[in-house]
């Protein structure tokens, strides 16, 4: 069954100023708003992008309010993609790994991990395999930084999900409320 979802992007914080309404996927939002400073999301879980087209960073959204940029560990008020997590799993599991193609030492997860150091003794997690559900992963501990949403499948090296570096500092596992 594919999900359903709703989001707000609204020009100025606090859920102010001029608003665009999407419930599918938006490969370009440049005609709908100049900037967005807040996001309300009532349905699904979204990745919204930097840039058109799904590129640039990205920030995994749930249900819930964002007043401003800086909630959803925003860099700026550039939004200009989106679209909508389908296919969601209930169940969750993930192996990394400590070299690309996956060699090296490897360790299966299936929690979310605030601080991935607390569990895994490197810094950097070279290639992954998610074996059940969607992952985030964070480039510092405790969720911050830059995100990196992870679908089911193989992830040779750090390179395939997005990253320029291989850090890892925290992983959640994304699930519906």
């Amino acid at each position: 069954m594919e999900r359903t979802g709703k989001i707000y992007f609204y020009e100025d914080k606090n859920f102010q100023g001029r608003y665009y309404e999407c419930s599918s996927d938006c490969p370009d939002l440049s005609s709908h708003f100049n900037r967005c400073n807040s996001i309300r999301v009532e349905g699904g879980a979204w990745v919204i992008y930097e840039r058109a087209q799904y590129m640039g960073y990205q920030y995994v959204l749930l249900r819930g309010e964002y007043p401003s940029f800086q909630n959803w560990n925003g860099f700026n008020d550039t939004i200009r993609s989106c679209r909508l997590i389908r296919y969601p799993s209930s169940r969750h599991r993930i192996r990394i790994y400590e070299r690309p193609d996956f060699s090296g030492q490897m360790m299966e997860f299936s929690d979310d991990l605030p601080n991935l150091q607390d569990r895994w003794r490197y810094r950097d997690v070279h290639s992954a395999h998610v074996q059940e559900g969607f992952w985030v992963f964070y480039e510092h501990p405790n969720y911050r930084g830059r995100q990196y949403l992870l679908e089911k499948g193989e992830y040779k090296r750090h390179s395939e999900w997005g990253a320029l570096h291989p850090s890892v500092g925290s992983m959640r596992r994304v699930v519906e409320f």
